[in-house]
C-alpha cells in the first residue's frame, strides 16, 4: 500500500508507511496498518483481485497529476523533507500549492546546482539508480592549481576511506580555469556513490571549495536563478527519457 501512495504521487514511500502504521489510511473502508498490503492501482495495474478504494484521513485518494521540476539548489540547503536539526530544506523554496514531490537523488548541504524533483517515483528511480549511467557534470572549485597529473588521478581513481572497499573515480575531468591558488574543474560522473567527488578529492588530498552540479544527461542548469524552480519542458522530459532508453 505504501508503494501505491508513492506511485500515485501523494507522498514518499517512507512517509506513506508512517501514515499507514498510524491508522490514517483505509483500504475499501477498513483501516490497513501494513504498508506492504497489496492493492489494485487506480490506473489498472494490479496485484490483487478487486478494485481497491484508498482513503487518507477520510478523503478518497486519486492519482495526482505528474509533475517534473528543476531547481537551482543554493548552498546551505538540505534536500530532505524534514530535518531533525531544523535546517532550511529545499521544500521551503517551492511555490505553495504544488503536489508532493521528492528529490531525484541528492545534493548534500554544501553542494549546489541542478536538482530534479518529481512525484513520478518510477522515473526518479531510473535516473537515480547507478545502472542508468546518465552523465552528471559538476563544476568544482578546489584549493590548488590543478595540473595534468591531478586530472589523470581523478579519472584513474583511488580507494575510498573506511571499510566499504570502494574505488572512487570520475568518468572525466578537465580544467576550466585557474587562479594563483585555486582552480575550477569540470568533473563528470556516470554513477551515484554517496558524496563521491568530495570523498575522491579528499583521498587525493585536495579540498573542495565549491561544488555545483550543472547537468544531468542532456538536461542543463542553464540560467536558472539560484533558489528558483521551474517545470521541465516537454522537450526536456523527452530528451531525458531518450537518454535513459539508450542506457537500458
Amino acid at each position: 500500500m505504501a508503494r501505491a501512495l508513492s506511485k500515485m504521487g501523494y507522498c514518499s514511500r517512507s512517509q506513506a508507511a508512517i501514515l499507514i502504521r498510524a491508522g490514517r489510511v483505509t483500504l475499501n473502508g477498513r483501516i490497513a496498518r501494513n504498508p506492504e498490503t497489496p492493492v489494485r492501482m487506480p490506473d489498472g495495474r494490479t496485484n490483487s483481485r478487486i478494485d481497491d478504494r484508498i482513503e487518507v484521513d477520510g478523503a478518497p485518494l486519486d492519482r495526482t497529476p505528474v509533475i517534473y521540476l528543476i531547481m537551482n539548489k543554493p548552498r546551505g540547503i538540505v534536500t530532505t523533507a524534514y530535518d531533525e536539526k531544523g535546517r532550511e530544506t529545499v521544500y521551503g523554496l517551492l511555490e505553495p500549492g504544488l503536489p508532493w514531490v521528492g528529490p531525484v537523488g541528492r545534493l548534500d548541504k554544501a553542494s549546489e546546482g541542478l536538482l530534479l524533483l518529481t512525484n513520478d517515483s518510477e522515473w526518479a528511480a531510473k535516473i537515480a539508480e547507478p545502472a542508468s549511467h546518465l552523465d552528471k557534470k559538476y563544476h568544482v572549485q578546489v584549493d590548488c592549481v590543478a595540473d595534468a597529473d591531478l586530472l589523470a588521478r581523478i579519472t584513474q581513481g583511488c580507494a575510498g576511506e573506511g571499510d566499504r572497499g570502494e574505488t572512487l573515480r570520475a568518468k572525466a575531468a578537465r580544467l576550466l580555469r585557474h587562479g594563483d591558488k585555486n582552480s575550477w574543474l569540470e568533473i563528470t560522473l556516470d554513477e551515484g556513490k554517496n558524496r563521491q567527488i568530495r570523498r575522491l578529492l579528499e583521498a587525493l588530498e585536495v579540498r573542495v571549495l565549491r561544488l555545483v552540479r550543472v547537468s544531468i544527461g542532456p538536461l542543463e542548469l542553464g540560467n536558472l536563478k539560484k533558489g528558483s524552480t521551474r517545470r521541465l519542458t516537454p522537450e526536456e522530459k523527452k530528451a531525458i527519457d531518450r537518454a535513459l532508453q539508450k542506457q537500458a
